[in-house]
């Protein structure tokens, strides 16, 4: 172990008792409340018994994990999820999804585009005898 005289940084010079009185009258003045302690998580937020916090923090912990696994036991597979529209039936990476979503979407209205586009014309349905000539002028 070295010797702390032999450690330039480390002061080993004795400090009067006012010295020392004031420095931890300084340290005391600037020592953050209890409420910011709490705050920090530094002090637990209990009025137990300082033997029994470990115990009620553990139960506590415990309470929690009872209430997680209880929920992930009723959580619905994911094939029920796909049915009810809840999660995409897709089997691509997660940040592509949205990408995917809005190409099918894409490909859909130009898929209704193109069959607009081929759909005949009321004359042609009236020539055919499909639709009549005053329902031409109704539907027109």
């Amino acid at each position: 172990m070295a010797d702390a005289g032999s450690n330039p940084s480390v002061d080993i010079s004795p400090i009067s008792p006012i010295e020392r009185r004031n420095s931890l009258e300084k340290h005391l003045q600037t020592r953050p409340d209890l409420k910011d302690l709490k705050d920090r998580n530094i002090l637990l937020d209990t009025n137990a018994a300082p033997s029994l916090q470990s115990k009620a923090q553990e139960l506590e912990r415990q309470r929690a994990t009872d209430s997680l696994k209880k929920g992930l036991g009723r959580r619905p597979e994911r094939e029920e999820l796909i049915e009810r529209n809840i999660l995409p039936d897709s089997n691509a990476a997660p940040a592509i999804q949205g990408q995917q979503k809005e190409l099918q979407r894409h490909m859909r209205a130009n898929s209704l585009e193109q069959k607009l586009q081929s759909r005949p014309k009321p004359e042609d349905l009236v020539k055919e005898g499909i639709l009549e000539a005053n329902e031409e002028a109704t539907q027109g």
